[in-house]
């Protein structure tokens, strides 16, 4: 009798729940399996009917992160509602909210998957969050950290960039150009993170002044930026005196132009008898219709 009671309890209190929102649609081609091993593997403990909906939430905001961060993040937001005690779940959330500038959202996941796993990995994207609050003081916190100090080469690499970037913030930015004045910046290998630091580096010297040095690292950043991490390109332009620029019509341009061309490929013209306008109609090799 007690069981049945409890049991009534808590169909109770289920069916007392609000809805969970269900989140964007979810693509018809996304089946879940798509989802890394590991991580589908670390689902197994959700229940059956919320398993494969996680799992298509993530690989949903996986494909979307880079082109479309902000439907990601809903994405993440929705697997993150059934499988919240996921750090995998968790940690996609809060990249997802980070790309899509929902900062103090990352910055909550973000220490939750920390808290999880232990993993400070985290550290530089936490500190990155800090600055997007407007709170650069507490990047450069970070930065300084016991656990920053034990960060894995390309993680440190990462937390110097955001530290510069902290500095340049606080109008500090002879200090960045120094702060960037590590031996990772003479690299002769392939790292991933080069592009990222030589840059780095490049916009310290342009804040200060030196851009005939900064020229030398924008051109390095630039070689190596095989993935378009940075404007590494664009930034060599602006320092050359190019500047590309966009041009747009108003309303009233774009009807003339279109009426113009309604003009000039009339058959009928203007006269009577049909002969039309010949200065409306150009010679076909481009020339001015002299001998």
């Amino acid at each position: 009798m007690r069981q049945r009671d409890g049991d009534r309890r808590e169909e109770l209190s289920r069916s007392a729940r609000p809805p969970r929102p269900a989140g964007p649609r979810l693509p018809d081609d996304i089946t879940g399996r798509e989802l890394d091993p590991d991580v589908r593997r670390a689902l197994q403990g959700l229940p059956a009917e919320s398993l494969d909906v996680v799992a298509r939430h993530l690989v949903a905001s996986g494909r979307l992160v880079d082109t479309d961060p902000e439907r990601a993040w809903q994405h993440a937001l929705a697997a993150q509602r059934r499988g919240g005690r996921i750090a995998a779940v968790r940690e996609a959330a809060a990249i997802a909210a980070y790309k899509a500038g929902h900062f103090r959202e990352a910055l909550a996941e973000f220490r939750t998957a920390r808290r999880m796993t232990g993993d400070d990995s985290y550290l530089p994207l936490m500190a990155d969050c800090e600055r997007g609050l407007g709170r650069p003081e507490r990047a450069l916190e970070l930065a300084a950290s016991p656990e920053a100090s034990q960060l894995d080469p390309a993680a440190k690499v990462e937390m110097l960039i955001v530290s510069a970037g902290a500095r340049h913030d606080l109008g500090q930015h002879d200090a960045a150009v120094v702060s960037l004045q590590v031996p990772q910046l003479r690299t002769n290998s392939r790292a991933p993170w080069r592009a990222r630091l030589w840059y780095a580096y490049a916009d310290a010297l342009i804040s200060v002044g030196r851009d005939a040095d900064a020229r030398e690292w924008l051109e390095k950043a630039a070689e190596a930026d095989t993935e378009g991490e940075t404007d590494a390109a664009e930034r060599l332009s602006e320092l050359d005196g190019v500047v590309f620029e966009e041009e747009y019509l108003d309303d009233d341009e774009v009807a003339a132009l279109l009426t113009r061309g309604q003009d000039a490929g009339d058959p009928e013209g203007d006269d009577e008898d049909g002969s039309g306008d010949e200065a409306a109609s150009p010679p076909l090799d481009g020339r001015d219709g002299e001998a």
